[in-house]
């Protein structure tokens, strides 16, 4: 049986996300819910001919310091979850894709959250310069996998939607994670 949502309330509104609060009954049971609202995020694993896989370096205010990430970004109201990874690909890692395949789609944190990420792979890539946006200060760097794999291991890659992404994708191409 489905909970039934006694009242639900917008008790912000921002320029990322909105929070809400919900008031549930599941069966005899009453309780309140905080819920973050969010739109949903493109990621995109950009992978080169030479296997060498492209993430963006980027101090993220929430954890404290800089984070190894995939690119990813927010959609647009509307967007189509694979145009937004297109997009984020030229912004932030300055390539276009030949090919661009979608592996799997996943709720960050579904206790709290309603942002559901839509993971994508790139090959087929063209240089063609970053389009950062006025608040986006990042690096790119470039690793293979087997590298990939050890800074997972050895907690140098702590982003969890960049570990999903490292992880499918080498599968997918034939790369064997032995951590």
């Amino acid at each position: 049986m489905k909970p039934e949502v006694l009242s639900s309330e917008t008790i912000y509104k921002g320029k990322v996300f909105d929070i809400r609060v919900d008031e549930v009954r599941e069966g005899d049971v009453e309780y309140t819910r905080d819920i973050v609202v969010h739109k949903g995020s493109a990621v995109i694993l950009p992978v080169f001919d030479n296997g060498t896989v492209a993430l963006a370096r980027q101090y993220r205010h929430a954890a404290g310091k800089e984070l190894l990430e995939v690119a990813a970004g927010t959609l647009e109201e509307g967007e189509d979850p694979m145009a937004g990874a297109a997009r984020e690909l030229e912004e932030e890692i300055g390539v276009t894709a030949g090919e661009i395949e979608k592996l799997c789609e996943f709720y960050v944190s579904p206790g709290f959250l309603t942002e559901r990420m839509h993971l994508y792979i790139a090959t087929g890539l063209t240089e063609v310069g970053q389009k950062l946006e006025d608040d986006e200060i990042l690096t790119v760097e470039r690793h293979t996998f087997p590298a990939l794999y050890e800074m997972i291991s050895h907690g140098e890659i702590e982003d969890a939607k960049t570990i999903v992404g490292i992880m499918l994708a080498g599968s997918k191409l034939g790369h064997v994670f032995a951590g």
